[in-house]
């Protein structure tokens, strides 16, 4: 069986190479593998900066962004042969802490979580795998173009779900939602804030191609001017802040409505130093009652809610983020940029 492998902590060690077949346990599903997405953590292993194999191996294989047909299903799984699915890309610790024994393992305590295509555990960037069906979610049959965009969806679906719980401590009806990059997550994120009925802004840097002609589709409005100059316009109830770059990091901080929500998705790079105004951005978080929380991952229910939430997206919307498809034995082009990409998917049938 053919796959895509790297030797992690290892530049340029990706290979498309011959992998042992998979054999399915008690209680796992057989897939035949349709596609996976490549995000910014797939580029980070392939550079040798992250990504661990699992325990006794060299290679990893890759793939987190998962998309499959059931080719077997044990009878009392709940799924046939098939279904589309997606496989949930984190397992708890075999020890758990208390959040991961909850089903909470997207806040794991002790960091000994394991991670399809990540960490110790082998991806789904193969011609077929396995996944327990505990950990495999059902989509709706008409997304088989599409599907793979779920993961990303669960990643902002638990974003929202984080606003709204903190927004919950006391009245809470925004109107506002910035999100500050239009990359994968970005428009994601305001895909699902247009769905809660919020006036979606979105501001990244481009000025032309396909993300402004996206986030106008959604009826959203495209910015690319100064962060201060947008949030002093619409003052945001919510920001979804999906670049990780501290400038746009602080700069939301201190750009919300009173009782303003931001949530921080995007991963900064560490080691690069920032001035910034900290007792202005202490001040009016205390003083309006604002709040930053980070997120990452997901747990099974945020797979439900992204399901839930691809299922009633425009499908021609979906389709036109997935701006390159790339065969399984080219999979090293999938990591090549070019101009005007948003989501790279390497297909594997």
């Amino acid at each position: 069986m053919r796959a895509v492998t790297v030797r992690p902590s290892s530049a340029d060690s990706l290979e498309v190479r011959d992998v042992p077949d998979p054999v399915p346990g008690d209680g796992e599903l057989l897939v035949d593998g349709l596609a996976v997405g490549v995000c910014g953590t797939d580029k980070e292993i392939v550079a040798g900066d992250y990504g661990w194999a699992p325990p006794g191996e060299d290679r990893l294989v890759i793939g987190h962004e998962s998309l499959g047909r059931v080719r077997e299903a044990p009878r009392d799984s709940g799924f046939a042969a098939g279904d589309l699915v997606v496989g949930v890309v984190r397992r708890p610790d075999p020890q758990p802490c208390g959040a991961c024994a909850r089903g909470e393992f997207d806040m794991c305590r002790n960091g000994r979580y394991t991670e399809r295509g990540i960490k110790e555990r082998h991806g789904y960037a193969s011609r077929s795998w396995t996944v327990e069906s505990d950990y495999a979610v059902r989509l709706d049959p008409g997304l088989e173009p599409v599907g793979m965009l779920l993961e990303p969806t669960t990643v902002v679906a638990k974003a929202w779900e984080q606003v709204e719980r903190v927004g919950g401590r006391a009245w809470f009806e925004p109107r506002r939602a910035l999100v500050t990059g239009a990359g994968p997550i970005g428009l994601l994120a305001a895909l699902l804030g247009v769905q809660r009925g919020l006036d979606v802004h979105v501001l990244d840097r481009v000025t032309e191609g396909p993300k402004p002609e996206l986030v106008a589709a959604l009826g959203a409005t495209y910015h690319s001017a100064d962060i201060g100059d947008v949030t002093s316009a619409i003052e945001p109830d919510v920001v979804i802040e999906a670049t990780g770059a501290g400038s746009l990091v602080f700069a939301s901080m201190a750009g919300t409505a009173t009782y303003g929500v931001v949530c921080l998705t995007g991963v900064s790079p560490a080691g690069r130093k920032l001035s910034v105004d900290a007792g202005s951005i202490n001040r009016d978080l205390v003083l309006e009652n604002d709040v930053v929380v980070g997120s990452v991952n997901a747990n099974l229910r945020h797979y439900r809610q992204g399901a839930d939430a691809l299922a009633k997206a425009d499908r021609a919307w979906l389709e036109r983020m997935i701006t390159r498809r790339v065969p399984l034995e080219r999979a090293a082009e999938a990591f090549t940029p070019q101009d005007d990409d948003i989501k790279v998917v390497i297909t594997l049938t």
